[in-house]
């Protein structure tokens, strides 16, 4: 019965397979014939044929990306369905025979909930689950889970519990994430369907799958919420570019391309921040109170001269009266308007005055001066030295990079602006022009340049003209796809997007991220513990709907300036609007890892939330002493050389202090197969800084000085409990010569080369 079962599975999915590709290579064929197709001479017929074109683009593009996998699970119900089956097949995407009758659920659907919720006391109208393993497009194994006691008399096998889960949490790590769609448990799938609205903060210690939730969240958000998600986006917001590394195949997979992942030092356009500052300077940079700074740099680069100004204007001379000055920089104020732009105002507003002021002298010695001649009176005065001197005093022109570097070089001008600060405080921020901006800068430009708007004229007329354009554009392409009839399959924006006629084509996900002024429909922000209340700032305009998926563990924080109370961090910024839910289950680490890492959390005083492991391994904890540097390279390489040998990723996690050494170390014995930083998680090996590892998860862990760790984070021994989290296997710790062990850590195991019993 069992191997019959098997082979009637592997028929399906084999059906399934020749139907994907089937339809990939109609639309393939679709698009190549609607390629050929001429322009036609009106706006119309071009949104037309770029509509058709972007629904078969789209279509290709999901059908490409969806792998492995295909199908992964199947309900028995009680009632069948209107076509007389019982059956429900679930996977990552819905397909439908050439009759339009359903062959595979789209996971995301309503009515695909039953696979992760159901259970014996609440089956949700299902008798059975089946999991479907494959390897390729064949499936190697199945399981079923039974929910009606009637099926269990029945002839054959049928096994009960929580293999393929664990199968998937023994599996060995590549490197890269994968998506856990199959194997989506009932909490975190409640998580995953809850509503849009609102911020969803969710807490969870290491390893109960925080991550994956928030991308399967931002994929089922796209698919329920697509009219809306679409044309606006969704950011996901990653602590580090190796993270984004480590997570970029996991929404392709899902069917989902259009997300812009970003992380914190990439949220300002045409610039990329690999670097941060030291501890404390970053903690003064991501306070609340930069943003009054930034706002009274701002306003104090406005200024009313002491006394009357005398301007030379081709020989005639010009008086200009603080009193002028001040009266059109408050007319240009209470416009509302930006810096740069309320200075056109006031440039304009001025202009005119000594434009009148000119006429007036020049008709009282007899000239005549009409109308005409008053355009060439301003232009000669606008062009004028002294008047451009006067003007850009009064109000100069500014761009974000300009106003911040002028106010970390200029200390004389930072005191003015910081009255209640101490020198020391203030000395944080001194820094030379030109030196590169830090990931801590980014909100702070992005903060600069929500007060500054434009500071080119050009610029802001170029801008009026293209949005002009592209509601125009929006118009005739909302008509098109009314007209063709494929309304929900594509979207104004997508279809504008793809103009064949554009000099640049532009997705949404690719207009949004060079876009500063863009504000998407959903933010995801994973590690959300570590931003800093500018960071909030800055990603609360990006998304004024306020709407968020915020993952974290606030006994992980290790920044400075991160938070330790959702509610303090959150409520002030953004009221009650927000709830939290939290994860209990530890999915990755095994039980005697999660132990350890835990006791260290808890002798330090950290706050988590304690987790429960589904699983052990059968490799204990070791912390292994030394007694020299030699000694600690050689029981790195040992240890690194065991766990390598049993396949699957290891990573070096070193300190700063340590860590171009370790990584020479690991280099000079493994070669090709190890790797440093976010290059290094392609290879078998990686040597990577606590900071680096963060979200990301490896079969085996070797922790080089767990007390230089905690020396070397502001946050102390969170740092050290991340790095403990990181492994699905096995976990070491090689302490360096004379080092005291970080209290709650296990008793030393082994100690020095070859690792004889201490």
């Amino acid at each position: 019965m069992a191997d019959s079962e098997l082979a009637r599975e592997r028929e399906y999915v084999s059906a399934l397979y020749e139907r994907l590709d089937g339809l990939r290579a109609e639309a393939e064929r679709e698009l190549a014939a609607v390629r050929r197709e001429s322009v036609g001479g009106n706006h119309q017929s071009r949104s037309e044929r770029d509509a058709f074109a972007q629904v078969y683009e789209d279509r290709i593009r999901q059908l490409r990306d969806v792998g492995e996998r295909l199908a992964f699970g199947r309900l028995e119900l009680v009632e069948p369905d209107e076509n007389g089956s019982a059956l429900r097949y679930i996977g990552r995407l819905g397909l439908r025979d050439e009759n339009l009758e359903p062959l595979l659920l789209d996971w995301r659907a309503p009515q695909a909930r039953a696979f992760y919720q159901a259970t014996a006391a609440t089956p949700l109208g299902a008798r059975a689950r089946r999991h479907l393993t494959t390897k390729g497009r064949e499936v190697v194994r199945i399981e079923d889970e039974v929910f009606d006691a009637g099926l269990l008399e029945q002839e054959g096998t049928r096994l009960q519990g929580e293999g393929a889960l664990l199968a998937a949490l023994s599996a060995q790590r590549t490197g890269r994430m994968h998506d856990i769609v199959s194997t989506i448990q009932a909490e975190q799938d409640r998580i995953i369907r809850s509503d849009l609205s609102g911020v969803l903060v969710v807490q969870g210690g290491p390893g109960t799958g925080k991550t994956a939730v928030a991308l399967h969240r931002a994929a089922y958000l796209l698919y329920t919420h697509r009219e809306r998600l679409g044309s606006s986006g969704v950011l996901v917001v990653g602590p580090s570019p190796a993270f984004l590394q480590y997570i970029n195949a996991v929404l392709p997979s899902l069917g989902e391309t259009g997300v812009v992942l970003s992380s914190l030092g990439r949220l300002y356009p045409a610039l990329e921040a690999t670097h941060d500052d030291e501890p404390a300077v970053a903690a003064v940079k991501g306070g609340a109170e930069m943003a009054g700074l930034i706002r009274r740099a701002v306003r104090s680069r406005q200024r009313v001269p002491s006394e009357p100004q005398s301007l030379d204007v081709n020989g005639e001379t010009l008086v200009l009266e603080p009193q002028t000055v001040a009266d059109a920089m408050h007319r240009a104020r209470e416009s509302g308007k930006p810096y740069n732009e309320g200075r056109v105002q006031f440039v304009k507003t001025l202009l005119g005055q000594l434009t009148k002021q000119l006429a007036e002298q020049l008709k009282r010695r007899g000239t005549t001066v009409d109308d005409a001649d008053l355009a060439y009176l301003r232009e000669d005065i606008r062009t004028a030295y002294d008047v451009r001197v006067a003007l850009n005093t009064a109000w100069i022109p500014l761009t974000p990079e300009k106003l911040l570097e002028d106010l970390y070089a200029r200390p004389q001008w930072l005191a003015g602006l910081t009255g209640s600060w101490s020198k020391a405080k203030r000395e944080l921020l001194r820094r030379e022009r030109g030196a590169a901006m830090t990931i801590s800068d980014i909100p702070l430009l992005d903060e600069a340049a929500e007060l500054l708007g434009d500071s080119d004229p050009a610029d802001q007329a170029k801008r009026r003209a293209e949005k002009a354009q592209r509601k125009r554009d929006l118009e005739n392409a909302k008509n098109a796809i009314r007209n063709m009839g494929v309304a929900g399959l594509v979207s104004a924006e997508t279809v504008v997007d793809g103009f064949a006629e554009s000099t640049v084509s532009l997705t949404t996900a690719e207009r949004a991220a060079s876009d500063r002024t863009w504000t998407y429909g959903h933010i995801v922000v994973d590690e959300a513990q570590e931003l800093s209340p500018m960071q909030w700032r800055l990603l609360l305009r990006r998304c004024p709907l306020r709407s968020f998926t915020v993952v974290g563990d606030v006994a992980q924080a290790s920044s400075a300036a991160s938070t330790t109370d959702w509610g303090a961090t959150l409520t002030p910024l953004i009221g009650e609007g927000w709830r939290l839910e939290e994860l209990t289950v530890n999915y990755r680490t095994p039980t005697q890892i999660v132990e350890a890492a835990e006791w260290v959390a808890e002798a330090a005083g950290l706050r988590i939330t304690p987790s429960r492991s589904v699983r052990s391994t059968e490799w204990p904890v070791e912390a292994i002493e030394t007694e020299s540097d030699e000694e600690l390279a050689a029981v790195l390489i040992d240890l690194v050389d065991e766990m390598a040998g049993e396949g699957g990723t290891t990573a070096v996690i070193a300190p700063e202090a340590l860590f171009d050494r370790a990584a020479a170390v690991v280099r000079e014995r493994f070669g090709a197969d190890s790797g440093v930083g976010a290059a290094g998680l392609a290879r078998p090996i990686a040597v990577i800084t606590p900071a680096e590892a963060k979200g990301l998860e490896f079969d085996s862990v070797v922790i080089v000085s767990p007390a230089a760790v905690v020396a070397e984070s502001p946050r102390g021994a969170s740092a050290l409990y991340v790095a403990m989290t990181r492994p699905t296997q096995r976990l070491a710790l090689a302490l360096a010569p004379g080092e005291v062990r970080p209290a709650g850590l296990p008793p030393v195991s082994r100690q020095g080369t070859g690792f004889s019993e201490s």
